[in-house]
């Protein structure tokens, strides 16, 4: 089943990108998978959303572990940890 996702980027990650937000039709089940369809992209992805790099993730404006399951429409964001001071 394809789903079509509204995925939102953040802070570095967004920069990294070049964009704040897209649209993707997705096979993927879990916010986990999606995230590795889009660093299967290779370059700029590839390098922002590494595994060995600390990403947050919010499904549906709620935060998010990659197990969730990915329902159509859903949007998905991507940032990165936030610190105070």
């Amino acid at each position: 089943m394809t789903r079509s996702i509204q995925l939102r980027y953040f802070a570095s990650i967004r920069e990294s990108l070049g964009t704040g937000s897209e649209a993707l039709q997705t096979t993927a089940t879990t916010v986990g998978e999606l995230r590795d369809e889009l660093i299967a992209r290779g370059g700029c992805y590839a390098e922002a959303l590494a595994r060995g790099r600390a990403v947050r993730v919010s499904l549906n404006q709620t935060m998010s572990d990659e197990s969730a399951a990915l329902p159509d429409r859903a949007e998905v964001a991507f940032f990165p940890p936030v610190t105070g001071g």
